[in-house]
């Protein structure tokens, strides 16, 4: 594919996001940042970074990742303040309690809810949008964890292997439509929402799987592994037999 550029605002939802502001730093030079999150009156640290990164402007908004009934309107809203949505991160997840969720339905529910079903939500909602203005770019990350889903983290890595699915299904319709959406499968990155794990091979850093989304995105990239050896891993992953890969740790 060629080169592929977007105008318009840069939207993060998952204001907090390490990943997510990563990419919004390397995106913002001459673009407005949109930091969509929970309590967005405090994002006094987040909005200084990305505006030292040479954003023309950062605004804050309220996003509630749980609360689909507020998508549209949200996403709509903005759309309409801006002159369109130039590039979407969906940043947001969890990672949840393996343990707990085994036993604890709700919890289970509220894992893929947030991980699955509001990125659902939030994707189709924003298909709508872009679609509509013939141009604009979807950033939205996936999991080595869903690629083949390990006992050891299975409700996880089932809401990550669902948004496989749905993300691969949803790029094709958009093919042609002039709006890229780009699946990033990153292996285990190092950052707040692993803290207190022990890194797995092949992890990375929120820097290098942003450095890895702005090239793909500038290539026109529908897809992307980061980091890229991790393709070979993937292949491999689909080989090992089901009686050894239900020991395989998270």
């Amino acid at each position: 594919m060629g080169t592929q550029t977007s105008d318009g605002p840069v939207l993060v939802l998952g204001g907090r996001s390490e990943i997510g502001l990563e990419v919004a730093r390397r995106l913002a030079p001459g673009r407005v940042v949109i930091l969509a999150a929970r309590r967005a009156g405090i994002l006094d640290s987040e909005i200084e970074q990305v505006r030292a990164a040479g954003a023309s402007a950062v605004h804050a908004v309220e996003f509630d990742a749980d609360d689909t009934a507020t998508h549209a309107p949200l996403l709509e809203k903005l759309a309409a303040e801006h002159g369109g949505i130039g590039t979407a991160v969906l940043a947001f997840g969890v990672l949840g309690d393996q343990d707990r969720a085994e036993s604890d339905p709700a919890h289970a529910v509220a894992v893929v809810h947030t991980d699955y079903v509001a990125q659902v939500s939030v994707l189709t909602t924003l298909a709508t949008l872009l679609r509509a203005q013939g141009f604009g770019q979807i950033v939205v990350f996936g999991s080595i964890a869903g690629v083949r889903v390990r006992r050891a983290n299975y409700v996880y890595g089932s809401a990550k292997a669902g948004l496989h699915g749905f993300a691969a299904g949803l790029g094709d319709a958009l093919h042609g439509t002039g709006v890229q959406l780009l699946l990033v499968r990153p292996g285990f990155v190092i950052g707040r929402m692993t803290t207190g794990m022990d890194p797995a091979p092949m992890s990375s850093t929120p820097g290098q799987v942003a450095d890895a989304v702005v090239r793909a995105l500038g290539k026109g990239a529908t897809r992307v592994a980061v980091p890229g050896r991790l393709n070979v891993a993937f292949f491999v992953m689909g080989l090992i037999p089901q009686f050894m890969w239900r020991r395989m740790p998270r």
